[in-house]
């Protein structure tokens, strides 16, 4: 398996707390949990392999991302940290737990699953018309509400957000463009050769024996609610809550979102110990 070096974005000092992105995404989409976390974690926000700036012109299978994130621990010489991931990062930190799980000491799961479906209703010409429209013009003049309430509203964006608010569209003008833009052709590919395999580890989760905690959007068509709800009903133990949100729960509910984090990090100190 060829070696492979992720750039990676770290801040904060004390236990590690590993943020694994969704696709499209990158460290940057991150950044909503370091700005919060840093003040008492050591936070480590890698572009995974194809994403942002760890970019590759070569084929790679999905799992080798697993790999990159062993890898990118031994380096930094960290044998325990917890882990965060949205989305397809959610699915990777289940992994990592599931296969190295001396190394996981607990998890938190983002609008994920481990046998992940969706609800998105069929895709029109007006709403590809729309979203190209509201995209272009919040890159331009990002947060403008007659944009959100005259396209965005009636545009693709509708089934990502469900708060439809200028703070939101902040957000994708700055960080889901880049990540849009620097998500390769290798990392779609990778990721539908693995949709196509039926991915489904749910009967595997019983196995995972740290805290995890399971954060569902409500209105999510990405990731159904259902779909979350499955996987935390199989992981023993797991604490979830759901959010009046779609798949972008972080951008949409902040505050609500980080503060439910860190109740949960409270009542769970054994995940937290010094790192080697």
């Amino acid at each position: 398996m060829t070696q492979f070096s992720l750039y990676t974005e770290e801040s904060g000092t004390g236990f590690p707390l590993l943020c694994l992105h969704g696709h499209p995404g990158s460290a940057r989409s991150m950044g909503i949990f370091a700005a919060r976390l840093n003040h008492r974690f050591r936070v480590i926000s890698p572009d995974l392999r194809g994403y942002g700036k760890s970019q590759t012109k070569e084929r790679f299978e999905i799992t080798q991302h697993i790999e990159d994130l062993i890898r990118l621990l031994d380096q930094r010489e960290i044998d325990r940290t917890l882990v965060l991931g949205w989305s397809l990062g959610g699915i990777f930190a289940m992994e990592l737990a599931l296969r190295y799980p001396d190394r996981v000491s607990g998890l938190i799961l983002v609008a994920t699953a481990a046998r992940p479906w969706g609800n998105h209703p069929k895709i029109s010409l007006a709403d590809n018309l729309f979203t190209g429209l509201a995209g272009i013009l919040n890159i331009l003049r990002p947060g403008w509400q007659w944009n959100i309430d005259q396209l965005g509203s009636r545009s693709l964006f509708r089934h990502l957000v469900r708060q439809q608010t200028p703070a939101v569209y902040h957000y994708l003008a700055r960080e889901a463009v880049y990540a849009y833009f620097k998500t390769s052709r290798q990392a779609d590919q990778a990721l539908s050769r693995a949709i196509e395999s039926g991915y489904n580890r749910v009967p595997d989760l019983p196995k995972l024996t740290c805290p995890a905690l399971m954060l569902i959007g409500e209105f999510d068509r990405h990731i159904a609610p259902s779909a979350s709800l499955e996987t935390a009903k199989a992981i023993v133990g797991c604490e979830w809550a759901t959010f009046d949100a779609a798949h972008l729960i972080p951008w949409e509910c902040p505050e609500e979102l980080l503060e439910r984090i860190e109740q949960w990090l409270t009542v769970h100190p054994e995940m937290v110990r010094s790192a080697s």
